[in-house]
């Protein structure tokens, strides 16, 4: 065989190898997620670290200042601490209560009762609507001075509450709005626990357990992996919380509800400091980084798997 031969033959060989096992279409295919992720996630956030280090204004020439808006933030500016502490406040009141609800009303869905799928569509409802601008304003009517919740209140023999007006009540009335909205924890919930084995939960009511007993014993540890997700989602929602305390009280009664998220909002917004508000968006990473790396640290005793047990 000729050497131009033995060429035109490898170079077919070639050609058809490629054209069995073509692997440009399936990168031609996520070019559009490459983009995405690019301009609306890596940029942003490469930029938002950048910013934080600078004393920038939208429309405005970036300064760069260093650490002076960290330095500040710890130790001159005085809406920080509060927000920090009102934030965790909300965090801890409302993520374990929302998970705790949540699996009561999966549990009561995972029975067998007649309508179950309506039931199941009604109770997820408040995930949908939950969190939009009508439902919150509705909240706040609800639980004005003169709202329906303390036009009932007299009829029981119980005085008026300020809910909203009241700083050491106003954090827990916007928490209980987050805690209505336990659709998405639900459905994980569900899912878990229609995975543990009937077999399994008849067994020990055999030998003589009580329902409190199976529930601790069996059900807890067989749906552990989806508290640990739900414990995750949560939390890093809770921490970014907006919407309520910006729709229903403003951050008020006395920055009593001056959540984190507001404050990152009216310092990039409201008052033009676009380079604070990064910095503060940085120090909200690094604790919410530092939360999930707790929760972590501590799932292997007490998050169960079937293929290995305690992870």
């Amino acid at each position: 065989m000729s050497a131009k031969s033995a060429v035109s033959n490898g170079s077919r060989g070639f050609f058809k190898n490629k054209s069995v096992n073509p692997q440009w279409p399936g990168f031609f295919y996520i070019i559009p997620w490459i983009i995405g992720f690019i301009v609306f996630q890596l940029y942003p956030f490469g930029a938002s670290l950048f910013y934080s280090f600078t004393d920038f204004s939208i429309g405005q020439q970036w300064r760069w200042v260093g650490f002076d808006n960290y330095i500040h933030m710890f130790t001159q500016d005085r809406h920080f601490h509060n927000s920090v502490r009102v934030t965790i406040i909300y965090v801890i009141f409302s993520v374990p209560l929302k998970l705790a609800f949540s699996l009561f009303i999966a549990m009561i869905l995972n029975m067998r009762i007649r309508a179950l799928d309506m039931f199941r569509t009604v109770y997820y409802l408040p995930s949908i609507l939950g969190s939009s601008v009508g439902i919150a304003i509705l909240w706040r009517a609800l639980f004005t001075y003169e709202g329906l919740v303390n036009s009932i209140l007299p009829l029981a023999g119980l005085p008026r509450i300020h809910f909203l007006g009241s700083p050491d009540i106003a954090i827990y009335t916007i928490s209980m709005l987050a805690v209505w909205q336990f659709g998405s924890s639900m459905v994980i919930f569900l899912a878990g626990l229609k995975q543990v084995p009937s077999e399994m939960l008849e067994a020990a009511r055999v030998d003589g357990a009580s329902r409190l007993q199976v529930f601790r014993k069996i059900t807890l540890p067989m749906i552990s992996p989806m508290i640990f997700f739900n414990i995750i989602m949560q939390m890093n929602m809770a921490f970014q919380q907006f919407n309520a305390p910006f729709l229903i009280t403003r951050g008020g009664p006395l920055h009593s509800t001056y959540l984190y998220g507001l404050m990152i909002y009216d310092n990039a917004f409201r008052f033009q400091r676009m380079g604070y508000a990064c910095a503060l968006s940085w120090v909200l990473f690094l604790v919410i980084m530092l939360f999930t790396a707790c929760v972590f640290k501590s799932s292997p005793y007490w998050t169960y798997y079937e293929d290995g047990g305690m992870k």
